[in-house]
């Protein structure tokens, strides 16, 4: 929000300069023209062009002072911010950005290549895209500091930048920049908390569990429900606890466990909903597999099989009774010289995701202000159960799918109404391929 007021505040301040300049011209245009044309008349005209003339001063000293204004609330303004022209040069940057860029060779009123002041590609890359489309662009990356003095390099740390752009009149842009730094170090040190944290309830989790297990065989009915029921809590708590280790190792180092051999898909699923089974039966509802019979990726068998072990198990919790799943697999490539992948399609018959979550679906520990439902229907009456997840299922299997190098997507199918998670996943072996591309 601080970054958007600078920008509306710059944009109104440069729009409100460009029109008085405008008006000016025009101005002094009508006052110029009765000269030009009646000579004979000009000593008539003297006081009244007097009097247009003192208007134009204070005019100019008023736009005068409104410059200095934005000058100063940039000066001072908590983000860094630069300006270029249409040459890629440096004409003016506030305190903040010489700060954050180590712009210490650059002094007021020079104007510089800013390559020359700032090693950075990916700057240089949004100033350009910014004059190219003329719209605004956001961009975060790691910037490396380069110093002249060797002997400060092992000083200097590396930051996590966020710019955003505003392309300006005559080629010329605009660049606001924050420091997240702070924000990635602050996030970092509460996963580091969070990671150590679970690490240690594991052990106290685990000696609960086979405490609850001697009770088991203990505690006579009909008291013994509810062993049964802490015995169900502890193992969620389990799950809840491994689950944040996994994702958390999967964001650090997303490639380390990764062991990669061909995998059969289309089995690979089967499996999957066959240890989903009896959940499926309870609810009676039925998968419905189209796509090609044989095909094989380069992937971690283990990851995969937890990604669609994930999905389909959402998917059965979601569902109306008695309806299907569907999973649609086909190979996709937006090219022909391009490497094909695989895409998988799980259509569920639910009540979907709302507009509201959608966006955020993806995110640890997310759960929208309302929980997902399932309905019931029966002869009498139907119900409506509110079904609650951990929020990391989807954090876990978007990161293994990332670590793939795959994508995935969260929408509602149009016509089932249901969630429609579309995973893409390269790596298909190419004596698999037994169909065109798509």
């Amino acid at each position: 929000m601080l970054i958007l007021g600078f920008l509306l505040g710059i944009t109104v301040g440069a729009s409100f300069w460009v029109w008085q300049q405008v008006q000016l011209n025009r101005y002094l245009g009508q006052v110029l023209r009765p000269l030009t044309a009646h000579s004979s008349g000009v000593a008539l005209l003297i006081p009244g062009l007097r009097h247009r003339i003192g208007l134009i001063m204070q005019q100019r000293q008023q736009l005068q002072q409104l410059l200095k204004t934005y000058e100063d609330l940039l000066e001072f303004a908590p983000v860094g911010y630069l300006q270029v022209d249409e040459e890629n040069q440096l004409l003016w940057c506030n305190e903040q950005a010489q700060k954050m860029l180590y712009l210490q060779r650059w002094q007021p009123g020079q104007v510089r290549l800013l390559l020359e002041l700032i090693r950075s590609y990916e700057l240089d890359q949004l100033i350009g895209q910014t004059r190219d489309r003329q719209k605004s662009q956001v961009k975060e990356w790691v910037f490396h500091p380069s110093c002249e003095n060797a002997a400060a390099m092992s000083e200097v740390k590396s930051l996590m930048l966020q710019a955003t752009s505003l392309p300006l009149p005559k080629g010329q842009v605009g660049v606001f920049i924050e420091n997240r730094q702070s924000v990635l170090d602050m996030n970092q040190a509460r996963e580091r908390a969070f990671s150590d944290l679970a690490h240690e309830l594991r052990t106290p989790l685990t000696s609960i569990r086979l405490v609850v297990e001697t009770l088991q065989d203990r505690v006579k009915p009909p008291l013994d429900r509810w062993v049964d029921r802490l015995l169900q809590e502890v193992d969620r708590l389990i799950h809840l606890v491994q689950s944040w280790l996994d994702l958390t190792q999967l964001e650090t180092n997303p490639t380390i466990e990764l062991h990669r051999q061909r995998v059969e898909v289309r089995s690979l699923i089967m499996s999957v909903w066959e240890t989903l089974a009896p959940l499926a039966q309870l609810h009676q509802i039925e998968i419905a597999y189209s796509g090609p019979e044989n095909v094989w990726i380069n992937a971690d068998k283990s990851r995969i099989y937890q990604v669609f072990l994930n999905l389909l198990d959402n998917s059965i919790k979601y569902s109306s009774p008695n309806t299907t799943i569907f999973i649609e697999a086909k190979i996709v490539s937006e090219q022909k010289d391009q490497e094909p992948a695989l895409q998988i399609n799980i259509i569920d018959s639910g009540t979907g995701f709302s507009q509201a979550d959608l966006p955020h679906v993806f995110e640890r520990f997310y759960r929208g202000d309302q929980a997902r439902s399932r309905v019931t229907t029966s002869e009498s009456h139907s119900t409506t159960t509110a079904i609650v997840g951990s929020g990391l299922g989807l954090a876990i299997v978007r990161q293994i799918v990332l670590a793939h190098s795959g994508s995935i997507k969260a929408m509602n199918h149009p016509k089932t109404g249901g969630a429609w998670l579309q995973v893409e996943l390269p790596g298909v072996v190419a004596n698999s391929l037994s169909q065109d591309y798509i």
